[in-house]
């Protein structure tokens, strides 16, 4: 265990910011499969939106790769056009 007050402090913020990350993570990851899931090409344009932006969100604060997010991206759009 740690000694420092600041230390101990750092240790709290950092399992609060994980359990954060996970949280979202977890649920853009829900949202992919959703989506993946989709058969009507209106409801998949509707959930690509959503989950375009949870995916840019995620890689604004470095949870996932910028290319990684780019990546995803651009496989779920080709998934929505053909439908």
């Amino acid at each position: 265990m740690a000694n420092h007050k600041s230390s101990i402090k750092r240790i709290k913020q950092t399992e609060v910011k994980n359990e954060r990350n996970r949280y979202q993570h977890k649920s853009t990851r829900t949202l992919i499969k959703k989506l993946r899931l989709s058969t009507t090409k209106d409801e998949a344009s509707a959930l690509y939106l959503e989950t375009a932006s949870a995916i840019d969100k995620l890689a604004k604060k470095n949870i996932i790769h910028k290319n990684k997010a780019a990546n995803l991206k651009s496989s779920l759009a080709i998934h929505v056009g053909s439908l």
